[in-house]
């Protein structure tokens, strides 16, 4: 297995944890949705050849991760994965999709995991495809903070939530785009470009996945579910910068424990490629070495082997170093 190499004498296994993928039914599904139902940072997949990297699940993916030093990624759909779709349709391509992303992992067992797609739009279904998943060898479970006009606290997924804490399955919340009464309040004004990038990835994707991982704790979802385990990307979502503000959430929600100590219990934070010195330290005193893992997000960010190791030096030790690269997915997973 590649290994990446940090200092000569030390070898450390990389597991890269947000690696996305799709198919080209999904994206043609997708576009073809009503323009009230669609999508709009669906482009965003198209960008240069992100769409034929998303597509591939073999010797193309496989080589680029090898150039990178990444022994093993967790594949994860990209956005905004089933969530548009109408519930049975939802259903038929989780169901899929999710039969696709194992079969992969079956074929390359030594490189891939994989995370289960759910059907959001069909709460009823979700949980029942979170235990099918389970079972095919789902590591994981990626979900958004909203489908369509409801928020993933809401009561519809309970059930979702209670199965993947039963299950000791983590959610992984990823950005999703702003409702369009929201981007037309605060993002608008610009021309179209402008406006799709203030309210996706220059801002709006990352307040929206932070607002979800906030509206889960006040709703007291790890008072009910204290195993449960959250996975947020880029370095937290904004959320490890403001641990002293949201405290004062708790006393008004009536939680029981501060708000900060459930993103330190109950939260796991990841790069996403984003190889920041500065995010990295903030993240090392906000929060302990072993809530923090490695990932890429590729195709979106393609960091090289070089960039990665310049990276680590700012790590205090091998150990943390170690944790971080594979140590902590590995445990977090349950990959051996």
């Amino acid at each position: 297995m590649n290994m990446c190499l940090v200092k000569p004498e030390t070898t450390m296994t990389t597991i890269a944890i947000e690696e996305h993928w799709t198919t080209q039914e999904l994206a043609d599904a997708l576009r073809a949705l009503p323009a009230d139902r669609r999508d709009d940072s669906l482009p965003l997949n198209d960008m240069g050849d992100n769409l034929d990297l998303l597509h591939d699940l073999g010797e193309t993916r496989l080589a680029m991760m090898d150039a990178q030093g990444v022994d093993v990624q967790i594949l994860s759909l990209a956005p905004p994965a089933t969530g548009p779709l109408s519930g049975p349709d939802a259903v038929a391509f989780s169901r899929d999709l999710n039969d696709q992303a194992f079969a992969a992992v079956a074929r390359h067992p030594d490189r891939f995991r994989a995370f289960a797609t759910l059907p959001l739009s069909e709460p009823g279904a979700a949980a029942s495809e979170l235990e099918r998943a389970r079972g095919l060898g789902a590591v994981g479970v990626m979900v958004y903070g909203r489908t369509g006009d409801r928020p993933l606290d809401d009561p519809a997924y309970y059930d979702v939530l209670g199965a993947a804490a039963a299950l000791g399955t983590p959610v992984f919340i990823h950005p999703q785009i702003p409702s369009r009464a929201l981007r037309e309040a605060a993002y608008s004004g610009f021309d179209d470009l402008t406006s799709l990038a203030l309210s996706t990835f220059g801002w709006g994707w990352h307040v929206e996945a932070a607002t979800a991982a906030l509206r889960l704790i006040v709703s007291g979802a790890f008072d009910r579910h204290p195993d449960l385990q959250v996975v947020l990307g880029h370095w937290g979502e904004l959320l490890l910068f403001w641990l002293d503000r949201i405290d004062g959430l708790s006393r008004v929600a009536g939680l029981e424990r501060r708000a900060s100590d459930y993103v330190r219990s109950n939260m796991h934070i990841t790069s996403s490629g984003m190889l920041s010195p500065a995010l990295l330290q903030h993240a090392l005193a906000a929060t302990s070495v072993d809530r923090l893992m490695f990932s890429t997000d590729f195709p979106f960010q393609r960091p090289t082997s070089g960039e990665i190791d310049e990276f680590l030096t700012g790590f205090p030790d091998d150990d943390s170093r170690a944790a971080f690269l594979g140590g902590n997915a590995a445990r977090l997973f349950a990959i051996s």
